[in-house]
């Protein structure tokens, strides 16, 4: 990867986290923007709205000032000359993507989660490998310091042995529920609405817990139970809520995800109940409990700061490339691929209403 210049590139303005990605990398002082392309939608949609793939698009090319903006990244590829591309596409078309770039020796970051399918992110990792280019995912969770202060508590056992994790994620009416202006129909319109391109609020948002109960445990779950269902999103064939209740060699995980609830006043978590504690990520804050029918917490963290030239997933690339450390262990692929294999389980076990076991990734890479 050039050192001295960093040639960028974006496909896939389908995730509206492409705006928050680009505006990190646009920070660096050796960005250089080469050009852009999206992918071709399933369905066209017709809102403009601020967080619509056409909003996104617009804001790429009028913002940030990437001038080349074309109809298909296939030919973008054959045409110009990249070091990293970032990848927002829909989820289902993450491993086509990242194929076509790591083909080119080109890096990668991709939005998470991974892929769709574990059969998708193997291929993702079997194309970096080939190539040997960098494939790396993005996690918004990545950048919470009171996360990484909780992981590393967990793992100086502040709590003992670790026998449950939960996670769910933050207050959500879904992806066009914050302050657009969209009626259902246009809602419908959009891939996060749609179930074979990968959206619905399992995919979306059981992933992060995904990750994280994968990097707190520091093991691959064995197997998983998963639950989808739509609930209140009619305009679209995609679950709007998710579970998945995954078993681990020495512990349990509760992860989910939600498009239709209002939990203002409720954890996130993680929350890790463990032998001589519980921890719980509280906004900000780091509390511990040991005490039994204490509502107050024993010890409270709230001083979290994160590595100085790594606060941003851009800073953190460079650093990688500059220094040659490796990058926070969320980002890269072993945390990622079993995170990946516990969520497919938990699809299949949706599918199935079973328990499904995860494959086991070691025979399938090799």
């Amino acid at each position: 990867m050039n050192q001295s210049k960093l040639r960028l590139g974006v496909i896939g303005f389908a995730h509206m986290h492409v705006n928050s990605l680009i505006d990190d990398f646009d920070k660096l002082e050796n960005a250089e923007w080469v050009a852009c392309a999206d992918t071709p939608a399933k369905v066209p949609s017709t809102s403009r709205t601020f967080g619509t793939r056409h909003a996104n698009i617009q804001r790429a090319v009028e913002h940030t000032g990437i001038e080349k903006y074309y109809q298909d990244y296939r030919e973008m590829l054959e045409k110009e000359a990249f070091d990293l591309i970032i990848v927002c596409s829909e989820n289902a078309q993450h491993a086509a993507v990242v194929e076509a770039i790591a083909d080119k020796n080109i890096h990668i970051v991709v939005e998470k989660p991974m892929a769709m399918t574990l059969s998708d992110g193997l291929r993702m990792v079997k194309a970096a490998d080939r190539n040997n280019v960098k494939l790396i995912v993005n996690w918004p969770s990545t950048w919470n310091p009171a996360i990484r202060k909780a992981q590393e508590l967990v793992q100086a056992g502040e709590v003992g042995q670790v026998l449950r994790f939960k996670y769910r994620n933050s207050e959500s009416l879904g992806p066009m529920a914050y302050g657009q202006t969209i009626t259902d129909a246009e809602k419908g319109q959009e891939w996060w609405h749609q179930a074979d391109t990968g959206g619905g609020a399992y995919m979306d948002y059981c992933c992060y817990g995904a990750n994280l109960s994968r990097w707190f445990l520091g093991e691959a779950a064995v197997a998983a139970y998963g639950l989808q269902a739509n609930l209140n999103s009619h305009y679209g064939d995609a679950d709007d809520n998710g579970i998945v209740v995954a078993r681990y060699p020495k512990s349990v995980a509760v992860l989910e995800g939600s498009w239709t609830t209002l939990n203002t006043g409720i954890p996130n978590g993680p929350l890790v109940y463990g032998t001589t504690g519980t921890l719980v990520v509280d906004g900000n804050k780091v509390l511990v409990y040991k005490e039994r029918r204490n509502p107050e917490p024993t010890l409270v963290y709230d001083d979290h700061t994160l590595p100085v030239g790594r606060e941003s997933l851009a800073l953190e690339v460079q650093h990688h490339v500059t220094t040659g450390e490796p990058l926070h262990p969320t980002l890269d692929i072993p945390v990622n691929i079993d995170a990946m294999a516990l969520l497919d389980a938990g699809l299949r076990s949706a599918a199935s209403g079973k328990q499904e076991l995860l494959n086991d990734i070691r025979w399938n890479i090799g």
